[in-house]
């Protein structure tokens, strides 16, 4: 027969906002891990246990692609770099154990869980900086989650409710059933082939026995005895911006093929990723995984067990800097559920409304550092990605959630960015205790990444999260579990042993004769005398409960009374403590205010330098690069009046020869004349006076000049020669390419050797065209010898390219071809140069001795005055 239900007061309605006014800051602490060589430099010193202080690696700085490079801090990076110490609430030192770990930061959070409030504990840092360690442990080292796990079922192991009792929902609540509903599932589990939830009095694993088998006992103060409580358990990882149940049953793999219509797999590009969870909000809008299993334990083996099996689920996979890196945040959570006894101790109050439910979640966050330290490819880079995604979305919020508060504003928190901001969203939101354990590694190579983890616990210990309450008493009297197992104490046994003892002994009562007529007298007597004894007994108790109820009720008004003058008091005292609280939070918001302006202002005025700074350097590089164009211009200037010099020289020569040259060519065509006519009046007088048959001889151009240097003498008549086959010259250098430069104003000579040079292109005037698909450059240039014969000179050189896109051209051999009379005339040397009718000396004088000539064709491209060529040659002198 089920016992009759009892109706308890239902717990008075707290509205949301009435106690959230008392906020608490997020508790960041700090732990520094050893390292992992002695030799290795150390860029993380702890100065005490709230300051930690960050070193520059000496002469160098990370750079972007992971290589040292030397420091060069400049502008708002000197900024950045500036602050080296940062504070935290305490800070755990290389030496620290997970005891004390566990003593400063986890067990606050395990005994509000018990007393019905929420937590979140979760570690932050670089990959390898020792959070699973933290989290999890080591063989004969457990970290905070097994020590939680100890210290939850030692505070409620003789108070847990039976298996089945509380049974959990889609709804993100729990129902509760009586003692035969619980019995009745309990053996239905039990018929089952394999059931799910393991045995309480199971041996621990081999592989995680040293992780849960702590020597220290830790156990809450305080746990409501006329309660029952039951602990569920879930696990679940946060992989890609998705979220996988770790605890579901079924088959997990990462990557399944698609299978199409045949039942046969398609083509292995197409694959089906895990099932992901969804998240939900319930009626008191708090986040939560929909569908995820919940499983009962109820002990510490059981709930490591459960841990176990879904750790080995997790993604984890070898980086460049670590041999198991966390590819994805785990959320291992643990709900406890609290529901009172009834009025007579015995069974468990089934009114759900009655039932409270704390929920404290661990979390591992996965690695943050860059994907060109890890050496990421392919899945690993995309994991790496989304692992820095959700990371940065986490600090983004921290940065609105923080300017929100201290300012005053209103902007939009963006929580559904991502779904680890999106699940505890209601911790920042609503009430708990939020804890966050940043780990770093003191090893340099991890200096710029532990900035950044810095930076982001600075702004994080800045944000406030709304006080928990305390849950609402259910009305019931407490002590009830314990009180009708002791109902016939030792206490009354003793009361009722004085008592008698008090009165008058009894006669013996043992009648052996009929005719005995005193033995009932005296029991009568005897009996009179107890109840007159009782009846005084009973009045003077009457009197003395009277006279105790009096004092007792005095007692109580003074007890009233100072509790209502102590109750003032303490109005009065919270209402001055209240009124300095908002006066030193109205100072603190506006010291912030004034830090954050003056920072900002200093800021702006570090950003205004910088801009100047830099408008002086490019101002300071353009004066520079006009200084150089100006000096660049001077010096073109100045070759280019040395050019023009040089050509105005090179032109009067020219003219100056050509004046000498036509000089010259009538004197002897004035010579020839005179001697013409001499010889006709020579062989008129020998015709007149004596005839003779010899042909007189032609007197030498010398012996004419002195006998008439007056007379101007006409030239030679030129022989009529009958036309000869011209016999043509081979060049030297016949392979190559050639430029054949003749100008209009050269004379055929008609001599049979000519210069003939095969596959030439033939110009009048030098153009680049000709130049650019030719290696040689032939120059045929003429000029009247000393002699007054004709002199042809063949200039030789080869064509460059030059780097304004023209060609230059360098000569390098001169071949002489010079018509003689055949008068008998000698041929002039080289060291022997008669004297110029001007005095002046001929330039091609020594011109046959020269083994190379500096001379430069030079062809610019997009020039404006045409091709042509420049002759920079100076005329080599005589040798004395």
């Amino acid at each position: 027969m089920k016992p009759a239900r009892t109706k308890t007061p239902r717990k008075p309605v707290v509205k949301k906002g009435s106690q959230t006014s008392l906020k608490d800051p997020v508790g960041v602490y700090c732990r520094v891990r050893p390292l992992s060589f002695p030799d290795h430099e150390c860029c993380i010193e702890v100065i005490n246990n709230t300051t930690v202080q960050l070193h520059t690696p000496e002469g160098y700085r990370l750079n972007r692609n992971g290589d040292y490079k030397e420091s060069c801090f400049t502008g708002l990076e000197k900024k950045f770099f500036a602050k080296t110490q940062y504070s935290f609430k305490q800070v755990f030192g290389t030496h620290t154990t997970q005891k004390e770990l566990f003593d400063v930061v986890a067990n606050p959070l395990v005994d509000d869980l018990i007393h019905g409030k929420n937590g979140l504990l979760f570690t932050y840092g670089v990959t390898g900086s020792g959070k699973t360690h933290t989290m999890t442990g080591s063989p004969g080292e457990g970290g905070l989650l097994p020590r939680c796990l100890g210290m939850i079922f030692n505070s409620i192991g003789s108070f847990q409710a039976k298996r089945y009792v509380f049974k959990c929902n889609d709804r993100n609540s729990m129902d509760i059933q009586c003692e035969v509903d619980a019995l009745l599932e309990r053996q239905k589990r039990e018929a089952m082939p394999h059931p799910k939830t393991p045995a309480i009095k199971r041996q621990a694993d081999p592989e995680f026995a040293d992780m849960i088998n702590l020597q220290e006992f830790c156990k809450a103060e305080e746990v409501d005895e006329d309660s029952v409580y039951g602990v569920f358990v879930s696990y679940i990882e946060i992989y890609n911006n998705y979220i996988y149940d770790l605890l579901e049953e079924v088959s997990f793999d990462p990557i399944k093929p698609k299978w199409n219509s045949c039942s046969t797999p398609m083509r292995n590009t197409d694959f089906v990723p895990p099932q992901s969870k969804l998240l939900r909000e319930d009626k008191n809008h708090n986040m939560y995984v929909a569908g995820c299993t919940e499983v009962e334990v109820k002990s510490v083996e059981e709930a490591f067990e459960v841990f176990w099996r879904g750790q080995k689920k997790r993604r984890i996979a070898n980086t460049h800097l670590n041999r198991e890196s966390s590819r994805s945040h785990s959320v291992f959570n643990i709900k406890l559920v609290q529901a009172p006894l009834d009025a007579d101790g015995d069974n468990v109050l089934q009114e759900k409304e009655q039932i409270t439910i704390s929920q404290l979640s661990l979390v591992d966050l996965a690695g943050s550092e860059r994907t060109n330290r890890t050496k990421a490819e392919g899945n690993r880079l995309r994991e790496a990605g989304n692992i820095n995604q959700s990371l940065m979305t986490l600090r983004t919020c921290m940065e609105v959630l923080r300017e929100n508060q201290m300012y005053g504003t209103n902007k939009m928190v963006p929580y559904r960015d991502s779904k680890l901001t999106h699940l505890f969203k209601n911790y920042f939101d609503g009430e708990g205790k939020v804890r966050m354990i940043v780990c770093v590694n003191p090893k340099a190579e991890d200096y710029e990444e532990s900035l950044q983890v810095m930076r982001f616990a600075e702004v994080t210990q800045e944000v406030e999260v709304a006080r928990p309450v305390d849950k609402a008493i259910c009305g019931l009297t407490p002590g009830r579990r314990f009180r009708n197992h002791a109902r016939a104490g030792p206490v009354e046994l003793l009361v009722t042993e004085v008592v008698l003892q008090s009165f008058p002994p009894l006669p013996s009562c043992e009648i052996l004769d009929i005719n005995d007529e005193q033995t009932l007298p005296r029991l009568i007597e005897a009996l009179e005398k107890r109840h007159q004894l009782r009846q005084m007994m009973t009045d003077e108790f009457n009197k003395q409960s009277v006279t105790f109820k009096a004092m007792l009720q005095e007692f109580d008004n003074g007890v009233l009374n100072k509790e209502n003058y102590i109750q003032g008091k303490l109005n009065e005292k919270e209402k001055v403590i209240s009124g300095q609280k908002l006066e030193i939070e109205r100072l603190e918001k506006k010291n912030k205010t004034l830090e954050y302006k003056s920072a900002f202002q200093i800021e702006i005025l570090e950003k205004t330098t910088t801009i100047y700074e830099e408008d002086k350097r490019n101002l300071q590089q353009e004066l520079e690069t006009q200084n150089q164009k100006l000096q660049r211009q001077f010096s073109d200037k100045r070759r280019l009046e040395a050019r023009l010099q040089g050509m105005v020289t090179e032109t009067t020569m020219k003219w100056e020869k050509e004046c000498e040259r036509r000089v010259a060519a009538k004197q002897l065509e004035m010579q020839n004349k005179l001697w013409v006519k001499d010889e006709k009046l020579k062989q008129l007088k020998a015709i007149v006076t004596e005839p003779k048959t010899e042909k007189p001889e032609r007197p030498s151009r010398a012996r004419d000049q002195e006998k008439a240097p007056q007379r101007s003498v006409s030239p030679s008549p030129v022989p009529n020669v009958p036309p000869l086959r011209l016999r043509h010259r081979r060049s030297r250098s016949a392979g190559d390419r050639w430029v054949d430069h003749k100008p209009a104003s050269n004379v055929q000579t008609e001599t049979v050797m000519q210069p003939h040079v095969p596959h030439a292109i033939t110009v009048s005037v030098a153009n680049e065209k000709a130049l650019a698909k030719c290696e040689k450059y032939m120059l045929t240039h003429q000029e009247l010898a000393s002699d007054g014969e004709i002199e042809t000179k063949l200039i030789k050189g080869d064509v460059y390219k030059t780097r304004g896109g023209g060609q230059s051209v360098q000569f390098t051999d001169i071949e002489t071809l010079k018509q003689e009379s055949p008068t008998g005339r000698k041929r002039r040397s080289s060291t022997v140069t008669p004297a110029q009718p001007d005095g002046a000396e001929s330039e091609w004088t020594d011109v046959e001795t020269r083994v190379g000539c500096s001379v430069a064709v030079e062809m610019r491209a997009g020039s404006q005055l045409g091709p042509g060529y420049q002759h920079h040659a100076q005329p080599k002198r005589k040798k004395p």
